[in-house]
């Protein structure tokens, strides 16, 4: 048997780099982390890192992980990489060893970028770090023409790996500069969001150095850090996040007066009407709400808040409902390596989350996952409904619905008291078949590294034994 010759690396050229996000005015402030960064030292730092990463090895067409949390170091390893015309995986900085080790198993990157020192600090907006670059044994040059690899959040199952193009960046990007509402050259963007997860890195990060808007990232994830960073600058703001973190500044008391605050905008699952309303009331500011997927990035918006739960389809984006499913239309499947075949066929990807258009208006309604839709003695349940019941209830701060032998629920209460009549209550607004069999109470429901709630049963399951057991 002859030996098996390697596969000839994808070479990309990197200029794209320079020319889309590091272009610009010297003096003009391209990121605030921890200080404001002026385009010229952005350019110099990636420039610097870019000669590092080549000496340790790096060339056209090789791949690197970068495992940085949040930081000005992260953003120019990231840039350097591609500048390199390498291609990149991105790692999120909590995930565990175990989880860090099956990742760089499945992706074989040749060089890893990793902080010298570990950092702590769940709350930490961002973070000073030193960082150490590592060739790997083993590691592969790219073996397609993607410059992005990411792991999707494995809310519900195994992570997938996603690659993106730099056409397909560019052309997110694009629709970003086309939505009407979303920052702008001499504005700033406080970025909430994870910046190595699609909304936080194309959203925020991006989109940013794209567009001439000031790319902020908070010293605290606190509802003082974020207020803070806000006032910070005179520019007209806007906060980009995830539901969770507007449900938090909607829970301040006396919110301060922020005029430069001009909406928050926040993606990743459907924002509850009682939160919208007190963020509303409480800052003079939009909420406004997104949807996309790691594969395709922005789908469908309403910056504003003026017609929920309608969307609409951002500007260039391809997209239909077949048998209750949203449907997107891309050049070529999004998945690097072995993947469902179902899922991206003849051109359009299974979202496998359930929608609807309105004929008149145009507009996409996301019902939810299409798994949340399982058969109870033969009746349709439609679990993201009876998560609305339970979320609604007074006293209910959050909840997840899963069904294996039967329906559980997994909530979490503003007070012990709140349980008092629970089930009496939902027995009035849920018919028989569609109520919990099981009901756990959590300190808080586990969430992915995105933010996103777990809906994995084994991991609820075993999340409410340990409150349990405490």
């Amino acid at each position: 048997m002859g030996e098996t010759v390697p596969k000839r690396p994808v070479c990309v050229d990197g200029s794209w780099v320079d020319r889309i996000l590091l272009e610009g005015d010297e003096q003009d402030v391209a990121l605030h982390v921890g200080g404001p960064v002026s385009r010229a030292e952005l350019r110099r730092l990636v420039a610097d890192e870019e000669q590092r990463l080549k000496t340790a090895g790096l060339e056209a067409g090789g791949t690197l992980a970068v495992r940085v949390p949040p930081s000005l170091g992260c953003i120019v390893a990231m840039l350097a990489g591609w500048r390199a015309g390498a291609q990149v995986a991105l790692l999120d900085h909590r995930l565990t060893t175990y989880e860090v080790g099956k990742a760089i198993a499945r992706l074989a990157p040749q060089l890893v970028v990793e902080p010298v020192e570990e950092v702590t600090g769940r709350l930490r907006g961002h973070f000073d770090v030193r960082t150490r670059i590592t060739p790997l044994r083993g590691g592969r040059p790219g073996g397609s023409p993607h410059v992005l690899l990411q792991l999707s959040s494995g809310s519900t199952g195994p992570s997938k790996v996603i690659g993106r193009t730099v056409g397909s960046l560019l052309q997110e990007l694009d629709r970003y500069a086309r939505l009407e509402g979303f920052p702008r050259r001499g504005e700033r963007t406080v970025v909430l969001a994870s910046i190595v997860h699609v909304l936080g890195l194309v959203g925020g990060l991006l989109h940013g150095l794209a567009a001439g808007s000031q790319v902020v990232l908070p010293g605290m994830q606190t509802v003082d850090g974020i207020l803070k960073a806000v006032a910070a600058g005179d520019e007209p703001t806007t906060l980009l996040g995830v539901p969770s973190q507007a449900a938090l500044l909607a829970a301040a008391r006396t919110p301060p007066r922020l005029p430069q605050l001009r909406r928050m905008i926040v993606g990743g699952e459907l924002v509850k009407a009682d939160v919208r309303e007190r963020f509303t009331r409480g800052y003079g500011a939009d909420l406004g709400v997104m949807y996309g997927m790691t594969e395709a990035g922005v789908i469908a918006t309403d910056l504003t808040g003026a017609h929920p739960p309608g969307l609409t389809p951002a500007p260039g984006m391809r997209l239909r409902v077949e048998d209750g499913q949203i449907l997107l239309g891309l050049p070529a499947t999004p998945y690097v390596g072995p993947t469902d075949p179902t899922r991206f066929v003849d051109g359009w990807l299974r979202t496998k989350d359930a929608g609807s258009i309105d004929e008149g208006t145009g507009l996409l309604t996301v019902h939810g996952r299409l798994d949340a839709q399982v058969s109870v003695g033969g009746l349709k349940v439609d679990l993201s409904e009876v998560e609305a019941s339970i979320t609604a209830l007074p006293g209910v701060t959050d909840a997840v619905v899963v069904h294996g032998t039967g329906i559980e629920a997994f909530v979490t209460v503003s007070e012990q008291a709140a349980l008092d009549g629970l089930a009496d209550t939902l027995a009035a607004r849920l018919a028989p078949y569609k109520r919990p069999r099981a009901l756990h109470v959590l300190p808080e429901i586990p969430r992915t590294v995105t933010g996103k709630p777990v809906r994995n049963a084994e991991i609820l399951r075993a999340a409410a034994q340990s409150a349990a057991s405490a």
